[in-house]
């Protein structure tokens, strides 16, 4: 397990969410034009439904993935997902209906919850003992996630103006991509090293695992984190560019946006998300995990006042809204760090339980998926109601949520830190 392998795996990581992101991005385009494909119009709840069925399916079935994981081998799981994922893609192309898209969502979300457990285990194991290199993965982890989903979401802007539906059927080729980079590009065995005895695993170890080990102690802070991005990830794009509503006209961004005016937007928010993924990354020798969740919480609301400022900005001229820009700018630039240092303390976590990676790192995806389920749909009524201010006030409530029990968290973290070589 070299080197080479774990690029791989963080580029596999990166197409796997560039797949997940062009899914995403071309919903967005074809169920707030629905009605024109013959299907019946989507409300901001309805696409919330579609969306939390993803994440739903991740966070019930990533401990199962886990498990498989931990018993058949990290590299064999990690390649049923693009498996998925094309199929599910392949089907949405090809139906307006909105239950066989909500399976399609379910299917979808399957494909994340066997890739993410089996990944994270082997970056887990790749990483034991080196606290330098654990803060460079999960920081290029989170970075080939987010760049990944973003830049199939911006890809989404431009394929759904070309290609239309039709668009489904080319991510299905980028998900069968991820498979032969996972299947050919790693080299790791198939199966775990070391005996392991069937009548150890199973749903009975997973619970005695999370019952003793210290991993709700995160739980708290990593959800509402997640709930907070979850609110904008899940309905930005939809209410950005569906029709705009004469009730928020007093919002610059409330719904209208041209696919070039949003391709620019989550250009120059991916550079930031980019700079501010590498250089918390680089800190985890010198700061403590929890420091940099919490400097994260903080950027997040931060990243709120600028957005609310800039949406309220249509009355005046487009150069003395700079400074609106620059505050949302910075405040992203900081939140960036808290999901690397989070993964990073669950890495962290799994040490004690070496045999048990993949049970332990699917975590990460439960505690995604409730976060963004949570986030989705209170987004969905917040947006129903306000539109994008009500996405952002509801972001900045959650954010104050995650504060709440960091600082226990914190009380325990030097439990948690990697025992030198």
């Amino acid at each position: 397990m070299n080197g080479r392998s774990i690029r791989n795996v963080l580029f596999g990581t990166f197409t796997l969410r560039f797949s997940t992101g062009l899914t995403g991005g071309l919903l967005a385009f074809y169920l707030g034009n629905l009605p024109t494909h013959g299907g019946v119009e989507v409300s901001a709840l309805t696409f919330a439904l579609l969306s939390s069925a993803f994440y739903g399916t991740e966070l019930l079935a990533s401990p199962f993935f886990g498990l498989l994981s931990d018993r058949l081998g990290h590299h064999k799981v990690m390649q049923w997902g693009p498996i998925f994922g094309a199929v599910a893609v392949l089907l949405t192309g090809i139906t307006a209906n909105l239950y066989l898209i909500g399976g399609t969502r379910i299917l979808e979300g399957a494909a994340t919850a066997a890739s993410v457990p089996s990944i994270l285990g082997f970056l887990a194991l790749t990483t034991a003992r080196d606290e330098g290199l654990r803060g460079r993965v999960s920081a290029r982890f989170e970075l080939a996630t987010i760049a990944g989903i973003g830049a199939g979401t911006i890809a989404a802007t431009l394929l759904y103006q070309v290609m239309g539906s039709a668009a489904f059927f080319l991510n299905a080729a980028i998900y069968v991509g991820s498979f032969l980079i996972y299947r050919f590009g790693v080299e790791a065995p198939d199966k775990p090293a070391g005996p392991h005895h069937a009548p150890e695993y199973g749903w009975k170890r997973y619970l005695r695992l999370i019952r003793t080990s210290h991993v709700w102690l995160l739980a708290p802070t990593w959800i509402a984190v997640n709930a907070a991005l979850g609110v904008y990830a899940g309905q930005g794009l939809f209410n950005l560019v569906r029709e705009r509503n004469p009730k928020f006209s007093d919002q610059l961004l409330a719904g209208g946006l041209s696919p070039v005016e949003i391709f620019v937007g989550m250009a120059v928010a991916g550079l930031v998300l980019f700079g501010g993924l590498i250089y918390w990354g680089n800190r985890f020798k010198n700061m403590r995990r929890t420091t940099i969740i919490f400097y994260g919480i903080l950027g997040g609301a931060v990243l709120v006042v600028g957005g609310i400022a800039f949406n309220h900005s249509g009355g005046i001229e487009p150069l003395l809204r700079s400074p609106f820009i620059l505050i949302a700018g910075a405040g992203l630039f900081v939140l960036a760090g808290a999901t690397p240092a989070a993964l990073g303390l669950l890495a962290d976590m799994s040490e004690a339980y070496p045999d048990d990676r993949g049970a332990v790192m699917g975590l990460y995806s439960v505690f995604l998926g409730f976060g963004q389920i949570l986030g989705g749909l209170a987004g969905g009524y917040a947006a129903d109601h306000a539109s994008i201010d009500g996405l952002l006030v509801t972001t900045l409530i959650f954010m104050g949520i995650a504060l709440l029990p960091l600082y226990h968290l914190r009380r325990y973290e030097h439990r948690f830190e990697p025992k030198p070589a």
